[in-house]
């Protein structure tokens, strides 16, 4: 078994409630995360399922929006619940992630610029190798209080570029597959 550990972040129902989750089309997100799930399954690598929960509301248990996302077809390793930004805050994830002796992470899901880049700046202050697969990652339009709106690709620039040879290694479906050593030949 690998020593690295795919994770499928906030992937789940819950986003779909929310009004604004058609203002971007998904169905790109899918084709890479599914591509990724597949490469990684293949590669031995462990795939851990983050789900995102909150006390009320559309990220509730008691919804029943806090589930897979149809589209994606996959069985993970572990499923972990979050209630945090970070998946590795107030989760069971980093004592899995240690016991298991994943000693890199492969960062995927939605969204990109909250859950997927604090849990990758989080993982990279505990010691962990990250690589951050942005084209595996989804989000929708933001305003910010200046008035302007961030398109997707803006914000997955943005986070592309913090996160970069400082927190991660930002690179492709490919490159995450291909390994460290691989990709930096």
């Amino acid at each position: 078994m690998s020593d690295t550990a795919l994770l499928v972040i906030d992937a789940q129902e819950s986003f779909r409630q929310r009004p604004n989750w058609f203002e971007v089309d998904p169905t790109t997100y899918f084709a890479r995360q599914q591509a990724l799930i597949d490469g990684a399954r293949a590669k031995g690598h462990r795939i851990v399922r983050v789900l995102h929960t909150a006390p009320e509301g559309i990220f509730a248990l008691a919804s029943g929006f806090v589930r897979p996302l149809a589209e994606l077809v996959y069985e993970p390793d572990v499923t972990i619940y979050k209630s945090r930004h970070s998946a590795l805050v107030g989760a069971d994830l980093p004592v899995w992630l240690t016991q298991n002796a994943i000693g890199r992470l492969i960062i995927s899901g939605i969204r990109t610029e909250q859950c997927c880049e604090t849990t990758t700046r989080h993982a990279s202050d505990m010691g962990w190798s990250v690589d951050f697969v942005a084209e595996a990652t989804h989000t929708t339009l933001l305003t910010d209080a200046t008035g302007h709106t961030w398109t997707v690709d803006e914000l997955k620039a943005r986070t592309a570029a913090v996160l970069d040879g400082r927190f991660a290694r930002v690179t492709t479906v490919e490159g995450a597959l291909a390994g460290p050593e691989r990709a930096a030949a």
